[in-house]
């Protein structure tokens, strides 16, 4: 009931327009694992047709090893960057929900409430 109460709530959207015409031949995930680090491989990264990352990791100061594209990004909503200058314009941003706490999260978000 909370889930389908939830999702009345939320306007209906597909995917943007320019994510939906790519054609994701090249795609590559970047967790936030740290294992990148002194790869120096951020330009190869760029180069992938979509980039999706997990979590919060970083991207600036690290893109020389991470790259700095970022097509979509998903994280759990504790880690959901907390500043909107963290969302990139361009990207997409996927939360990802499995407790309760989460879909109250969702809630308070959509309804503009204080958690």
């Amino acid at each position: 009931d909370k889930l389908k109460n939830l999702l009345e709530l939320l306007p209906e959207h597909d995917l943007p327009e320019d994510l939906k015409s790519k054609h994701c031949k090249r795609c590559v995930v970047v967790g936030s694992g740290g294992i990148l680090h002194g790869s120096e491989l951020g330009h190869l990264l760029n180069q992938f047709d979509i980039v999706i990352r997990l979590n919060d990791a970083p991207v600036q100061g690290y893109t020389d090893h991470v790259g700095n594209k970022t097509t979509i990004r998903m994280t759990y909503p504790e880690g959901a960057p907390l500043s909107e200058n963290e969302y990139p314009p361009a990207s997409l941003f996927v939360a990802v929900l499995f407790k309760s706490v989460d879909f109250n999260w969702l809630q308070a978000m959509v309804k503009n409430e204080t958690l």
